[in-house]
């Protein structure tokens, strides 16, 4: 999915896949195999053998073990030393996999690989999980929330933070989702943001990668509109410029609009898809139809992307940034 979205939007990108599975996890079960880290480093090299590793940004994702983690910093790090001598010339966006809602699925050591990692990075996508476990701040409100980005940027110096998926209980709140993000200054000081947007009623598998996916995009969109940005060191902002008006809100708006109109246009069709299939089949009750309508819905599900290009390339913002 991301390098779909990535493609779509003009991007030239090489893709090297930790994973090659049939399907994707949501369906409760798959087949395939997951990359080593001399496979990921071993692709590296090939890259670079045939003088193809002219990258200006990198996105990297789910990795399966400590020593993927590893081999990814290292393909990072030697990209970024590449471009010491050009500020600006090549960006890192690290989506920090490693779990959701208070679990983690990928093993223990992984945690320590990314803390280490995490420094070089140029913009960080934890979801409000990961950013506990990163920052060591339980985030169980926005006071907590704002604390573990304040910790993210003074411990580590992370440019740029933005964090996903953050849902604070609200009794009687109509059902919503949050993003909050946030540049820091020349002092490591945060500027923070948020936006806001109404809640799907529905799983959906693959809106991490998607999200990840349009940000690297969007983001040196909005970094190209502002004079002189993009030949600074990791994009930073001015310490003028307000939270709402930093590139990075800039770029989520963006990318928050294509992705709400996406998920809705397939949560439409995924409802008529179960009702065609519940008025063909009926009800049943095995454990074999339970594992089949599990199935079903799984696929009924999939995020229509190649359907709705229009929503990637002209998306209409709806939902404004507003400083935290």
């Amino acid at each position: 999915m991301a390098t779909f979205a990535m493609q779509s939007l003009g991007c030239e990108v090489a893709a090297l896949n930790t994973v090659q599975f049939s399907n994707h996890l949501g369906y409760g079960q798959a087949k395939g195999t997951r990359a080593t880290a001399q496979e990921i480093t071993d692709l590296y090299q090939g890259l670079k053998d045939s003088y193809l590793d002219d990258f200006q940004m990198m996105l990297s994702g789910y990795l399966p073990g400590a020593a993927s983690v590893e081999a990814v910093g290292t393909i990072a790090r030697d990209l970024k030393y590449k471009s010491t001598m050009k500020p600006g010339s090549f960006f890192w966006v690290l989506d920090p996999v490693m779990g959701d809602n208070g679990k983690l699925y990928v093993a223990e050591d992984v945690v320590p690989a990314y803390k280490d990692l995490i420094k070089d990075a140029d913009l960080i996508l934890p979801n409000q999980f990961e950013a506990e476990t990163l920052s060591g701040v339980k985030i169980v409100d926005m006071d907590s929330l704002k604390q573990a980005i304040t910790t993210l940027h003074e411990q580590y110096r992370i440019p740029h933070i933005m964090i996903t998926s953050i849902a604070f209980p609200t009794p009687g709140a109509t059902p919503s989702l949050s993003v909050v993000g946030s540049t820091m200054t020349s002092g490591a000081t945060p500027r923070i943001f948020g936006i806001t947007i109404p809640a799907i009623d529905c799983f959906f598998s693959g809106t991490g990668d998607m999200f990840a996916a349009l940000m690297l995009v969007r983001f040196r969109e909005a970094v190209n509109n502002t004079p002189g940005l993009i030949e600074t060191d990791s994009w930073v902002s001015g310490d003028e410029i307000e939270a709402t008006e930093l590139p990075l809100a800039k770029a989520t708006e963006k990318v928050l609009a294509s992705m709400h109109d996406v998920l809705t246009r397939t949560k439409k069709q995924r409802d008529e898809e179960l009702e065609k299939y519940h008025s063909q089949v009926g009800a049943r009750d095995t454990e074999a139809d339970v594992k089949k309508l599990k199935l079903v819905t799984s696929k009924a599900a999939e995020v229509r992307l190649v359907r709705n290009l229009d929503c990637l390339k002209f998306p209409e913002v709806k939902f404004k940034a507003e400083k935290v």
